[in-house]
């Protein structure tokens, strides 16, 4: 007997999909089932924010260098404050250098996506749907999100042939991606690796990992002078940076931490360097300190990756973050690091004091 088949219309409409503002799927409704809509203090509040920052910029850009010139402290602050929304992709090029990397290398893209091959290319296809698979440009298998992730990692791995490919590079490239074109994505994501502006971050993806170890080695010993009664329970319940912070560093924050908090992070790491990594981790232990400090090993694992909602608010979080001072211990430490691990470099943290 022949099954009688369903047509799609008497399945009813489907829902539409629950997106935050930025295109993740929502996981709860809110309370009264509506979105929470802004003020309109909120609203002209964003509108006066965004006619500054037009006028700090230019059109296009052309006034960045000018008003960084004049009036650096300015800049600092707003940014600080978070980069509005609809100017986040133009500033992150603009404060990164990508775009005048961009501007001298017309073409070399192209090249590298339709010409070239990689040997990564099996191990990029089979990662791209673990990146940020709940937001909707990258939802549909072998959609377009997918396939603009796939070009900026294969591209990036024939670019530079000694770094290849690693997972982590998915997050940062699909993090760009939703703020700007597959090309001005590639050469941010140069711009970082090769340091345009700040220490290059290459070494967090080569082999062994080896600026990763450092960075670990480091925010250790910061945990420990900063924050000495955690520290030494940290030593007691035989807890280590590597079990819960490589991937602050390796991903900048974008893998697990809320967006909101990622993209205020990410605007600061672009202007001022990878110390911004070190004082959110530490305002985040800081926060948390107290309740830290009387978990047995196997809850306190569970804390060090899934801290509470209220110590994810950047309005608290980061002011606290700003105000903890590390370049001068970086830099010590670095150097200390080099000694024990019997190198003879040049420092290369680059950031300015704050």
């Amino acid at each position: 007997m022949e099954k009688k088949r369903t047509d799609d219309s008497e399945l009813g409409p489907v829902p539409p999909l629950r997106l935050d503002r930025f295109g993740f799927l929502k996981q709860e409704p809110s309370p009264d089932g509506l979105p929470k809509g802004r003020s309109a203090f909120e609203f002209e509040r964003e509108e006066r924010r965004v006619r500054k920052w037009r006028k700090m910029i230019g059109v296009g850009g052309s006034d960045w260098k000018y008003y960084l010139r004049r009036k650096p402290h300015v800049v600092k602050r707003r940014i600080r404050k978070g980069i509005p929304d609809c100017l986040r992709g133009l500033v992150w090029q603009l404060i990164s250098g990508s775009r005048d990397l961009l501007l001298m290398n017309p073409g070399v893209y192209e090249q590298l996506v339709i010409y070239e091959t990689s040997a990564s290319e099996l191990d990029i296809i089979r990662d791209i749907s673990r990146t940020f698979p709940s937001h909707v440009f990258f939802q549909q298998r072998h959609g377009p999100g997918q396939r603009s992730l796939y070009n900026v990692l294969k591209a990036y791995s024939v670019f530079d042939r000694d770094v290849g490919y690693v997972q982590g590079m998915g997050f940062l490239a699909g993090l760009l991606l939703l703020y700007m074109s597959e090309e001005d994505a590639f050469w941010l994501l140069v711009a970082l690796l090769k340091g345009a502006v700040h220490a290059p971050m290459e070494g967090l993806y080569q082999v062994g990992l080896p600026l990763v170890q450092q960075y670990l080695f480091q925010f250790d010993q910061l945990v420990r002078e900063q924050l000495p009664k955690l520290g030494e329970h940290f030593t007691q319940e035989m807890i280590n940076p590597s079990m819960y912070a490589s991937q602050w560093f390796i991903t900048v924050f974008s893998y697990s931490f809320p967006f909101h908090l990622a993209l205020r992070i990410w605007d600061v790491f672009l202007y001022e360097g990878v110390k911004i990594v070190f004082k959110v981790g530490l305002a985040l232990l800081k926060y948390c300190h107290d309740d830290l400090v009387k978990l047995p090993f196997e809850k306190l694992i569970h804390a060090l990756r899934n801290f509470p909602e209220d110590a994810m608010d950047p309005d608290t979080l980061l002011p606290m973050a700003y105000s903890i001072k590390v370049s001068k211990c970086l830099e010590e430490l670095k150097q200390q690091y080099d000694k024990k691990n019997g190198k003879n470099l040049q420092p290369t943290e680059d950031e300015k004091p704050t």
